[in-house]
């Protein structure tokens, strides 16, 4: 999915329920427009180009992979890259397989001045560019509205049509893309 360059207010109000203390509110531009998939890597995608299954849900290949560190979601983008002819986004210092025993020391970005808004391949979102498409260019807590303090930790009429949450979920996972996209296309942004 594209995501347009834009500004938005990252972080929560004081006054939001069920926020945490460290989500102040401040100003975010994103100079550059940048692709998202649509959904989260599911465990089918994951099997087929790591040739592993790292997920506790295993068995559901529409499913989410899950059980998967921030080094092997880097190792992934790497191999997704090299699958496509692209040239890697990150330069691993790892030993192990992604998705089996992988441990890493460290990571420098294969880019034009160490950035990654420059690599060729395939990169995780930074953390602005995370809220900026899971926003959607909303300006409530979520893309279908504001949270009540009543919803924090039971059943959500805000979350129930977008996200899977411990309420709703029977504690497993589910298939990608079963609730609503938020408005830019993306599912699964919130749970």
């Amino acid at each position: 999915v594209y995501i347009p360059a834009g500004t938005f207010t990252m972080g929560s109000p004081e006054s939001e329920p069920c926020r945490y203390e460290w989500e102040t509110q401040h100003q975010v531009t994103l100079t550059g427009s940048f692709w998202l998939k649509a959904t989260e890597v599911t465990q089918g995608e994951w099997s087929a180009l790591m040739g592993n299954n790292p997920s506790g849900f295993a068995g559901c290949t529409d499913c989410p992979v899950e059980k998967v560190n921030w080094w092997e979601a880097l190792a992934y983008c790497n191999a997704l890259s090299a699958a496509e002819g692209l040239t890697a986004c990150y330069d691993l210092e790892c030993t192990g397989t992604a998705g089996d025993g992988m441990a890493c020391t460290g990571v420098t970005v294969n880019a034009p001045g160490g950035s990654v808004y420059a690599c060729e391949g395939y990169r995780l979102p930074t953390e602005a560019e995370w809220e900026y498409a899971a926003r959607a260019g909303t300006t409530e807590a979520t893309y279908n509205g504001d949270i009540d303090a009543a919803n924090c930790y039971g059943v959500s009429p805000v979350l129930e049509p977008s996200a899977w949450y411990t309420q709703n979920s029977g504690s497993t996972t589910h298939a990608v893309a079963e609730k609503d996209a938020n408005p830019w296309g993306l599912y699964d942004m919130l749970g």
